[in-house]
């Protein structure tokens, strides 16, 4: 009789069909979304290959280099041919042509030839020029590479943490029949219940709040790798935290060897280096060969010509000289950008060697230390809740700890595998780390 008074101020009929309503709903767009996601586990060594083949950006950035490659040649092609004609006639009254030995028609060809050097230059120019489209061609696929695999990870922290809420969530179903239990037998206050109810409510907003999250990384990810945003997408299989065995200053030291960013910028001031070469040549005059043609006609004789022309540079003072303090100029920009780009670089390390670091250390500490710990404090709190030494308040509060750590593990590990995936790119290293999808741990190691 006890339990039949004291259930109906907690939950009345409208409540509990409420509550079955809700929970039924849940279910069925956990069923529908468990029926979506569980095509095919997602695996990122096929995704970065898709990435590599189909990325607009990465598309763009090799037609580009493709580009920059047909302009060598282009570079080390002498000057066009000049052909001209035209007729010479005698007086103006009428056509003389075959009667004045002055009347002809005249043809004539000319070819330019640059000072010898000039055009080895220019096609070094522009080889220089290919090789360092080239080489950012290869920092974007590196580039490409590190964002699949930040979001990636960022899918796979998001699964992570909907398995964790459904795990969670019988606990909470513990505390509220033990709250039930205790207010129908006048031990517990209805507060307690609604109490354990609330948490469990929140834990469904979460995970609806992470579903939505998934759709948008999975937009994010099917646009870098270069498919329709609403393609589907699997789950992330199972994966270890990687292994990075360099220090920062190997990497540092490593990245001024292979980054793309610098050898673009290498490139760039060998192409100003020879600029400034070109720019000096000028100072010499090129030649132009030109040959001729006279038809006079009748039984005048034929004639032909042949002469040679140089262009004079005379106007040194404001044309060449200034030609030359341009192309040093640009020899000193392209130095100092080389300089800022290696700050960058030795920066960015730095920033992302620091991040591996701590999120280490953050996980040992969650994994091996908090979570065991506050998983030990949730049991011995239930159970003191349900012999009533313990309060709810407390109950509750311990779940709720044992879950922000949780989450904060795999956030951590998140982070952890974003700052591996930066670091390659921004040092060079091989495009993927080993992997095993079976589980065994990843690691990034010498070459």
């Amino acid at each position: 009789m006890c339990n039949g008074v004291s259930a109906g101020p907690v939950q009345t009929a409208d409540d509990r069909l409420f509550i079955s309503l809700s929970f039924l709903l849940f279910f069925a767009s956990l069923f529908l979304f468990a029926v979506r996601v569980q095509a095919e586990d997602l695996n990122l060594q096929q995704l970065i290959d898709q990435a590599l083949r189909n990325s607009p950006e990465l598309l763009a950035s090799k037609s580009r280099t493709s580009a920059s490659e047909y302009r060598i040649p282009q570079a080390k092609t002498l000057p066009d041919p000049m052909f001209s004609f035209g007729y010479q006639n005698d007086g103006f009254k009428k056509i003389t042509y075959g009667q004045s030995d002055d009347s002809q028609w005249m043809f004539s060809a000319s070819q330019t030839f640059p000072f010898p050097g000039k055009l080895a230059l220019r096609g070094d120019i522009a080889a220089r020029e290919s090789e360092s489209t080239y080489a950012g061609s290869e920092a974007v696929r590196l580039k490409t590479i590190s964002r699949v695999k930040e979001l990636y990870f960022d899918l796979y922290t998001a699964y992570k943490d909907i398995d964790l809420i459904h795990e969670r969530t019988s606990l909470f179903n513990r505390v509220e029949d033990a709250a039930l239990s205790r207010y129908s037998a006048g031990k517990g206050s209805q507060q307690e219940v609604l109490m354990a109810q609330t948490e469990k409510y929140m834990l469904l907003e979460k995970e609806e709040m992470l579903r939505q999250k998934i759709e948008s990384i999975e937009a994010m990810l099917n646009s870098v790798v270069g498919r329709s945003v609403e393609a589907p997408l699997g789950r992330p299989v199972e994966t270890q935290p990687s292994l990075l065995n360099y220090t920062m200053n190997d990497l540092i030291k490593i990245a001024y060897e292979r980054s793309p960013e610098i050898e673009a910028k290498d490139k760039i001031i060998a192409a100003a280096e020879a600029k400034v070469s070109l720019a000096k040549r000028d100072y010499i005059p090129d030649f132009t060969i030109t040959g001729g043609y006279f038809a006079r006609g009748n039984d005048f004789q034929d004639m032909w010509s042949l002469g040679a022309a140089i262009n004079i540079p005379i106007f040194y003072r404001t044309k060449q000289r200034h030609a030359v303090n341009e192309a040093n100029a640009l020899l000193a920009e392209a130095r100092s950008e080389k300089e800022t780009t290696r700050l960058l670089i030795a920066s960015a390390i730095k920033d992302n060697f620091t991040m591996f670091k701590a999120t280490d250390k953050l996980m040992s500490l969650y994994r091996d230390g908090l979570i065991p710990k506050s998983r030990q404090d949730v049991e011995l709190a239930l159970s003191g809740y349900a012999t009533g030494t313990v309060d709810a308040f407390t109950v509750i509060t311990r779940l709720k700890s044992v879950i922000d750590f949780e989450i904060s593990y795999w956030n951590q590990f998140a982070e952890h595998e974003k700052a591996v995936a930066r670091l390659e790119a921004i040092a060079g290293l091989s495009r993927v780390t080993t992997s095993n999808q079976s589980g065994d741990s990843k690691s990034t190691t010498r070459d």
